[in-house]
């Protein structure tokens, strides 16, 4: 296994997300637990960027 996705797992196993154990985590395949972490670090598609500091031309 990738020691990037050790890590993760050992993160996710100190503390598991809401509704799952840390014995989820252990079973969890690498790319079960690949997946996972990026939905549950993945921007919001509804959160609005206006007012950014970007330029925008009206």
């Amino acid at each position: 296994m990738n020691p990037n996705t050790e890590k993760l797992r050992k993160k996710y196993i100190d503390n598991p997300p809401e509704g799952m154990t840390s014995g989820d985590i252990r079973r969890m395949s690498e790319d079960d637990l690949l997946d996972m972490d990026y939905f549950l670090n993945e921007d919001d598609p509804f959160d609005d960027d206006f007012g950014e500091e970007d330029f925008y031309i009206f």
